[in-house]
């Protein structure tokens, strides 16, 4: 089945190819968030629970549900592009380096203990964020919207790191 897009653009049809663009779309994006939190989890444990912390501070129990979730629905909006430009687009390129940033921001912070790097580092994957989701929904409506929570989840990161930063320096 074809189905048109905001763009008059055509998806590709479902079938083997598809199904295996979207769980290759779902590994990558996992995959990040797997290698990531091998980095993360022991200094949840350890590191981060020394930094002082603003009261709006999530528990850490909640982290891992609300990655998985941000990560599953980034794969499905990827796939959706994916289906109306192939590889060949500036979406799908802001996807890739956005996803790059996300892996990086939890090596920096939890990896190599750098607050104020990890502000910076966060500030630059917002505004990839940002740009993404800008050129998914000139692409796909759903799959922009898809990136929503991603973007709201990526700003509160964000105040938190500022926050953490500002807590624990000088």
């Amino acid at each position: 089945m074809v189905r048109k897009f905001h763009t008059g653009e055509q998806a590709r049809g479902g079938g083997f190819q598809s199904a295996a663009v979207l769980t290759g779309f779902l590994a990558l994006t996992l995959g990040v968030g797997i290698f990531a939190g091998l980095v993360t989890e022991p200094n949840v444990q350890t590191w981060y629970p020394t930094l002082i912390k603003p009261s709006f501070n999530p528990p850490n129990w909640l982290f891992a549900p609300v990655w998985t979730t941000l990560y599953i629905l980034i794969a499905i909006a990827g796939w959706r592009v994916w289906r109306v430009t192939d590889f060949n687009s500036r979406a799908l390129l802001f996807w890739i380096l956005q996803l790059a940033l996300n892996f990086a921001w939890s090596f920096i912070f939890f990896g190599a203990h750098k607050i104020g790097l990890a502000l910076i580092e966060v500030a630059v994957l917002w505004l990839m964020v940002l740009l993404t989701t800008i050129a998914i929904f000139r692409i796909d409506r759903p799959a922009g919207f898809l990136f929503v929570p991603y973007l709201v989840w990526v700003s509160f990161a964000a105040l938190l790191n500022l926050s953490i930063w500002r807590l624990n320096t000088g």
